[in-house]
């Protein structure tokens, strides 16, 4: 709750003025029933016309003030509310940003939505709430009680609140199994085409259905009990009402009070009935953003597992090796076993790293590590003679160019996809970049240039050529590392083959890591790695290994002939 008052606090001409308008109009209101007592005793009583018209004139002035406050009340509530939402949910996005793999990988993708949409959705309905109606309704209520005392408040006060304390856990059990339902519905939604493929629309249905009707069943649980609030309070108001009519014409018909006071009397009770029913809903609705307040915090407590070291280093040429793995060893939050265990190789600068192996034996967490998307658990990643975990992250990325296994791209312009490797790329270095991408006959084919729409996701391209523009966008920020995590699997071998040769011929002493389950794509690598279940099986050219290491030769002879291996390893 600190977090929502330092936001609304940046906001707190609007967050003083709505509650502030809002006690103005509850203020107008209380006379209400002494002007309609005084018309009966006066006015009615006495059949002055002019008085009553006069009473009548003020109740249409009290009204439309009361209206304007209320108008201007509900302006100001939802300037705060909305604005203290937006910068929550800006923080938040923020917050998620500077997440490491690691964190993000233990919340989840749906959840982390459910927080930003959802949870943010009614925390924001909270706050335009509480600042309309928390002091207004109480206001209200203590004001009538005042001027019509009754014993009733005390009972209406242990429902209210009784009801309150049980139903704020329910809602974060509905809020818990909502998430379920969005993970549910990601699955499905990201994996409809192998749903379709395996003909289990029928069973992903029933396991929607089954995780949907779970949170309609809390929810309407959770319904009935707050539902009990607005009868039991209209039913104890009413006969408090009942009561006050029956004293009250007792009273009259003893002359001690006016039929008007009797009146004034029911008019404040039946304000007493209007302002609880609001301040029973208003503590369900405080209980409900209360529980996803807490659900955000959650998030905004995870502290990045990847710390920064703001070191400055000066750039040096030096002949120490452009990368080393020290004796690294790697285990996923969660799991039982290593993901990588002693691994040790050095990289030189301008060489070409292949990194082949089984499915799981931990090809892309090895240069996962480089960039620092995960941390070591032992050993260390050097980068030119320095620990990875020195640099600042910002200059120890723009040393490193990444085309992850997934081809994502964005929705715009060719143009603004490419300049995400460099913001101020010039066209002539992105042509340059879909050369050796294998990319420029494609996009030329289009006849729109560097103005050809990307849809999200690129949905509107092949997978094969979002790979090459990936891979060209990685290329036109000049990496010193580029890291090529098995994304060329969607191109044919000759394109493969070209895209390789265009790599090694037009980037320099740029340092290539290849991953692949292709043994062509990097048997003319300068050092190959063999990973088996996380351990370093084999290490040094493709003639070496078809000598030294029986897991490497038998990749190659399930994917190249028997013939072509054995005159390789000559």
């Amino acid at each position: 709750m600190k977090r929502l008052l330092h936001y609304l606090s940046g906001y707190k001409l609007e967050s003083i003025l709505g509650p502030l308008f809002k006690m103005l109009e509850a203020s107008f209101e209380l006379f209400v029933p002494l002007v309609v007592a005084s018309m009966i005793d006066v006015g009615i009583k006495q059949s002055n016309a002019a008085y009553i018209l006069r009473q009548g004139g003020l109740l249409i002035l009290l009204g439309i003030i009361g209206l304007a406050c209320s108008l201007t009340a509900q302006y100001f509530a939802a300037k705060a509310s909305v604005s203290a939402a937006t910068c929550l949910r800006n923080d938040l996005f923020q917050h998620i940003s500077n997440l490491s793999y690691t964190e993000i990988d233990t919340v989840g993708t749906s959840t982390l939505i459910t927080r930003m949409t959802s949870d943010i959705n009614q925390v924001q309905t909270g706050i335009n709430m509480v600042l309309r109606l928390f002091l207004r309704s109480p206001f209200v209520v203590f004001g009538a009680m005042i001027m019509a005392f009754t014993v009733v408040i005390p009972l209406l006060s242990v429902v209210v609140f009784g009801i309150l304390l049980i139903s704020m856990p329910l809602y974060k059990k509905v809020q818990k199994q909502l998430d379920r339902v969005m993970l549910t519905t990601r699955e499905n939604l990201m994996g409809v085409r192998v749903i379709r493929a395996f003909n289990r629309q029928k069973s992903e249905t029933a396991r929607f259905e089954e995780e949907n009707g779970l949170l309609v069943r809390f929810q309407v649980f959770v319904g009935k009990i707050s539902a009990l609030l607005n009868p039991v309070t209209y039913i104890m108001i009413n006969f408090a009402i009942i009561a006050v009519v029956w004293i009250g014409a007792l009273q009259v018909g003893a002359g001690i009070i006016t039929q008007g006071k009797v009146v004034a009397l029911v008019n404040y009770m039946s304000q007493i009935l209007v302002e609880l029913v609001k301040l029973a809903n208003l503590m369900i609705i405080i209980s409900k953003s209360v529980a996803c307040m807490n659900r955000v915090d959650t998030i905004f407590k995870m502290e990045p597992s990847i710390k920064e070291k703001n070191k400055v280093f000066a750039s040096q040429e030096n002949s120490l090796p452009k990368l080393v793995f020290d004796q690294v060893s790697f285990l996923y939050a969660g799991a039982k076993e290593e993901s990588l265990s002693g691994i040790d190789f050095s990289v030189k600068k301008g060489e070409t790293i292949g990194i082949i192996g089984g499915t799981g034996s931990g090809k892309s967490t090895v240069v996962n590590l480089i960039p620092r998307f995960y941390d070591v658990a032992l050993g260390q990643v050097s980068l030119d003679g320095r620990d990875v975990r020195d640099y600042p992250l910002e200059k120890l990325r723009e040393k490193i160019g990444v085309v992850p296994q997934k081809a994502v791209l964005f929705k715009g312009s060719l143009r603004e996809n490419m300049q995400w490797g460099k913001k101020d790329a010039s066209d002539e270095e992105i042509y340059r970049a879909l050369d050796i991408a294998q990319a420029r006959e494609f996009v030329d084919g289009k006849k729109k240039g560097l103005d050809l729409y990307i849809e999200q996701g690129g949905r509107n391209l092949s997978g094969g050529q979002r790979q090459r523009l990936t891979i060209a966008r990685a290329l036109v920020r000049e990496p010193e590392i580029l890291i090529l995590d098995d994304s060329a699997s969607a191109l044919d071998f000759a394109t493969d083959a070209r895209l390789r040769r265009a790599i090694k011929e037009n980037t320099g002493d740029m340092t290539v890591f290849l991953v692949s389950q292709r043994a062509a794509t990097i048997r003319n690598a300068d050092q190959i790695l063999v990973l088996d279940d996380g351990k370093l099986a084999g290490k040094g050219t493709h003639k070496e290994l078809l000598s030294s290491c029986a897991l490497y030769r038998e990749i190659c002879l399930s994917q190249l002939s028997k013939e072509e291996v054995e005159r390789d390893g000559r």
